[in-house]
């Protein structure tokens, strides 16, 4: 028999299931609500200066005439004298081709690019920007920069960080279409859609694997979840990427700052719904759709995929629907995808231009006109220089969506091959000059003078190798692994970095490094190199200890010291013959006089050490310029 007490909890328990019931439908109104009712959009919404058409742009007037090289010296030259400020001189011709080959390539000048800094005229100049623009190493330098943006990683991330055992053929594509100067619209439409646009393309295919790129949980127990997430992150992704808006933070409510609904982000979401087919502990590496679709997209309720709201049909967002999405399905395909890539490239849609010019400007010049680069939106950065912006982004358009052109005409500009620093030579009218750009523009915002920046990791990892001899140039194929300290692999799951046997293989361009989600090489982590969860459209520039500890005491900075002084000390050669051949393999230039002379006391000082388990003298001349900040940093 059941006691007072017992019945007294059972009463209350009644009673709460009873309240429970009653009030369960105000808990959740506002819920239901928010999430059937779409706002309005409003004229405020579409005034935004990013939402608005790229239109014609008028060109300023010549401010620095003598100065100027191209229309990009023109909107810059009216920015600086609009303030009161003058732009700098040329950079003298070692420091501009060591600028443009580490810019373009990654990589240092080789000889023949030093050699032409003697007599280097406009024309030589002109053709040298040509002749780098054109080597493979551009599309593995600036491959780098759009596999940040596209989360690239060779394994799935997560507890047991599994392998992708072909997603290395996603990063020799983007290789190669840099390298072919694909146009960036068929770039985007590829990479979106390209099982529709040829289904018989392997490659086309393959160009998809950025929607999948981001990490994964392919033994997740509810492959619901799984495909919730994976959708979400796809579609947060491509709005970031390519229109430059955090369309993500709409999946559990409407955008609080864009006009962006959740209903927008859902009607996005269901254009990649059809080509997700999940299975268990299996990686999702393309895009293929499955026919016939069997289940209407939905709004999920406070982004939760147990809680699916109102139907929705597949649409852009509202804000941009210049043209709706204009599908072709097929009895093997929805059309859905190369309806919305089409749409994207559309050269009136307002952002997609804009963005990528950002993108690539951001990368010569360090920051983009727009610093915040995947954010176009109400919170993002206010343009530095809208109006140069702008014509920028019709340029590109004009010119058929060709990237090279746009590289080469930011590196031709006189704005680009500013110096970075005063001249010693600089005259006293020069040095106050200089010093107001100094006042006026503290942090080369407004480019009047060129703004220095840090090597990345891969790229001071690809110089040390290039300056020792030792820099394989064989391109494409699957992840290499190079030898990593024992206590570093010991923190792995069994068999999660078996060293390349092949020795030659380990000297690769830091771009085949296999790229683990789990586990970043040491010298990229300690130099910045994103996780790839996320997209990332600016690496962070920290300055840390381990950077210099790395620098100095690792292995591979010692193996690279040896084999740069092995190819420097000659028989024959002269000890100033022997220094000067040292500061060009690392620093892409001849020592001063001072230097030579600092350099000769202090290797004379090695010599006369005790000791025979010492290092060549010439071993540790190399490990000091590998640790300086000119090595470092492109003036």
């Amino acid at each position: 028999m059941a006691s007072s007490a017992d019945n007294s909890c059972w009463k209350l328990w009644l009673k709460m299931l009873v309240g429970f019931v009653l009030i369960a439908p105000a808990l959740f109104a506002d819920d239901l609500e928010s999430d059937s009712d779409e706002p309005a959009l409003t004229k405020q919404d579409r005034d935004f200066w990013s939402f608005r058409p790229v239109g014609t742009v008028e060109l300023p007037p010549g401010e620095f005439p003598e100065w100027q090289r191209n229309t990009i010296d023109r909107f810059i030259g009216a920015a600086l004298k609009k303030r009161e400020l003058n732009p700098a001189e040329q950079a003298d011709a070692l420091q501009l081709i060591r600028r443009l080959c580490l810019d373009v390539t990654g990589l240092p000048p080789t000889a023949d690019d030093l050699n032409l800094a003697d007599s280097l005229s406009d024309q030589q100049y002109s053709d040298l920007v040509n002749d780098v623009l054109d080597r493979p190493g551009y599309g593995e330098h600036w491959g780098q920069h759009w596999l940040d943006l596209a989360r690239f990683a060779e394994t799935d991330g997560f507890e047991h960080d599994k392998t992708r055992a072909e997603a290395w053929k996603y990063r020799d594509w983007v290789i190669d279409a840099f390298n072919r100067d694909m146009p960036y619209d068929e770039f985007v439409r590829l990479q979106l859609a390209g099982d529709q646009i040829a289904p018989e393309n392997p490659e086309a295919i393959r160009a998809t694997h950025f929607c999948v790129a981001g990490p994964d949980m392919p033994d997740i127990n509810l492959l619901a979840e799984r495909r919730h997430t994976l959708l979400n992150e796809m579609t947060s992704t491509v709005g970031e990427v390519f229109m430059g808006l955090q369309i993500g933070c709409a999946q559990c409510h409407h955008h609080k700052y864009d006009p962006i609904s959740q209903h927008d982000f859902y009607r996005l979401r269901a254009v990649f719904e059809p080509a997700l087919l999940l299975q268990k502990n299996k990686s999702v590496t393309v895009l293929r759709d499955v026919m016939p679709v069997k289940e209407s997209p939905r709004l999920m309720i406070r982004g939760d995929f147990r809680r699916p709201g109102p139907e929705l049909q597949p649409q852009v967002p509202r804000l941009f629907r210049f043209s709706d999405l204009n599908a072709s399905p097929t009895e093997k395909s929805t059309g859905m995808r190369l309806g919305l890539a089409m749409w994207l490239t559309d050269p009136r849609h307002p952002l997609t231009a804009r963005v990528i010019v950002n993108r690539v400007w951001q990368h010569h010049f360090g920051t983009g006109l727009v610093d915040s680069a995947s954010d176009f939106g109400l919170m993002g950065s206010t343009p530095v220089n809208q109006q140069l912006l702008d014509w920028l982004a019709g340029y590109l358009v004009r010119e058929k969506w060709s990237l090279k052109s746009l590289h080469r005409l930011i590196l031709t500009s006189a704005t680009w091959r500013q110096s970075s620093v005063l001249s010693k030579d600089a005259t006293p009218e020069e040095a106050a000059a200089w010093q107001l750009s100094l006042k006026g523009d503290p942090g080369a915002r407004l480019l009047s003078r060129y703004p220095r920046w840090r090597l990345a990791g891969e790229a001071i990892r690809d110089t040390m190798l290039a300056a020792a001899g030792r820099l394989n140039r064989a391109g494409g194929g699957p992840g290499v692994r190079p030898p990593l300290p024992k206590a570093l692999v010991a923190t792995l799951l069994k068999n999660q970095w078996n060293v390349t046997k092949d020795e030659a293989q380990h000297y690769r361009r830091s771009i085949y490094i296999f790229a683990r989600r789990n586990l970043r090489y040491p010298l990229f982590e300690a130099f910045d190199r994103p996780s790839a969860n996320v997209s990332c459209s600016a690496r962070s520039q920290t300055t840390t200890a381990p950077q210099s500890l790395y620098l100095l005491n690792s292995e591979f900075t010692l193996q690279c010291a040896r084999a740069t002084a092995d190819k420097v000390d000659i028989t024959g050669a002269t000890e100033r013959d022997r220094i000067k051949a040292t500061f060009v393999r690392i620093l892409s230039r001849p020592p001063t006089d001072a230097e030579t002379q600092i350099v000769s006391r202090y290797l004379a000082q090695q010599r006369e050490a005790e000791g025979s388990d010492r290092e060549s003298p010439y071993t540790h001349l190399c490990l000091s310029l590998f640790n300086t900040s000119e090595f470092l940093f492109v003036d």
